[in-house]
């Protein structure tokens, strides 16, 4: 019979065995750290970064970068506390009772009552996964995604403010985005598959107080969106002081060209609803039937909402319904700005 022999005793020297846990306190260090050094660099460079600034082409890129975010920063806010407001406090069950039984008429109710939420695209997407959740059928739900970050009180006041001159751009802007957001509705209804769409299974603000949910939103919505809108307005401003101008006026000469270029743009830039106006208003080369794709593809498909619908009804989903809605956004724009622009 084998005999297995015990491990040797260890003396207890009141030290834990375990490694410490120094990932953690790397990356408490690191931030601060990352912080100072840039600090310091800014201070040693400060010679040649007050010369590069002082040049004509950077006072016209600061100049067109501030003028975006001085215009656009209150819609922004308005827009996200009146977003976080409707998400925390206006239960779900509101809209599934407020919509009608029949899902074809479900769609254009659904559509249209956008038009009186205010909310960015941040927010449409989670309500509208909330939506489906408790029962409202998933092409209203779709319809109302599509619409509410592109037809609500803000974002045609914002637009408004933007094209002062061309009014006609915000009825073109409402009439496309509710037509595209019904269309895709009833194209759902006709060839959607159930099985494509799941919804998540609980709401991101369950378990929270409503304050605390309130400004819990209120962040996630500030800092994503505000992110999202100082990129677009270093975009606008790149466009219109480093890139040449003959560029710009080749791609907006042909309409084909300008058309898809502003829609490529609005689905890179990835610009808050509130804010895209102004980004849009710009872009001065081109038309108003290509600022208007601009305007109605935006907020109906970007690479984050794209990354949002993944992400809340599933990969399936998206790669059929994202690429339908950017076709049928840009086909919407052209046919609108044609008869109203």
């Amino acid at each position: 019979m084998s005999v297995t022999k015990a491990p040797p005793p260890t003396r207890d020297t009141g030290e834990d065995p375990r490694p410490a846990p120094r990932v953690e306190a790397d990356r408490r260090l690191n931030s601060p750290l990352v912080l100072t050094l840039l600090m310091l660099l800014v201070v040693l460079l400060q010679g040649p970064i007050r010369g590069a600034l002082g040049a004509p082409v950077m006072q016209s890129w600061m100049t067109v970068f501030v003028a975006v975010l001085v215009q656009a920063l209150p819609f922004l806010v308005l827009g996200v506390l009146l977003s976080a407001a409707i998400a925390v406090f206006v239960p779900p069950s509101f809209f599934a009772r407020a919509l009608p039984k029949n899902p074809a008429l479900a769609v254009p109710v659904a559509g249209v009552a956008g038009a009186v939420l205010p909310g960015c695209e941040c927010a449409s997407v989670p309500v509208a996964g909330a939506l489906v959740r408790r029962g409202v059928t998933p092409a209203a739900a779709l319809a109302f995604l599509l619409s509410a970050p592109a037809i609500n009180p803000i974002v045609l006041t914002a637009t408004a403010v933007a094209f002062p001159r061309d009014p006609e751009m915000v009825v073109a802007r409402l009439v496309a985005s509710l037509l595209v957001a019904c269309a895709m509705g009833w194209l759902w209804l006709r060839l959607g598959r159930t099985d494509l769409l799941k919804p998540p299974a609980r709401h991101a603000y369950e378990g929270q107080g409503r304050g605390a949910a309130f400004w819990g939103s209120v962040r996630h919505d500030v800092m994503h969106a505000g992110g999202f809108l100082v990129v677009g307005a270093m975009a606008a401003a790149t466009l219109k002081s480093v890139v040449p101008q003959s560029w710009l006026r080749t791609a907006a000469e042909n309409p084909v060209i300008a058309v898809l270029a502003l829609a490529a743009l609005a689905v890179v830039l990835s610009i808050c609803s509130e804010a895209d106006a102004f980004v849009a208003a710009s872009l001065t080369q081109f038309s108003l039937t290509a600022r208007l794709t601009f305007l109605v593809v935006g907020p109906m498909i970007d690479l984050k909402l794209f990354a949002m619908q993944t992400g809340t009804f599933g990969r399936a989903f998206a790669l059929r319904f994202a690429p339908a809605t950017l076709a049928l956004a840009i086909v919407v724009s052209v046919l609108t700005g044609w008869v109203m622009l």
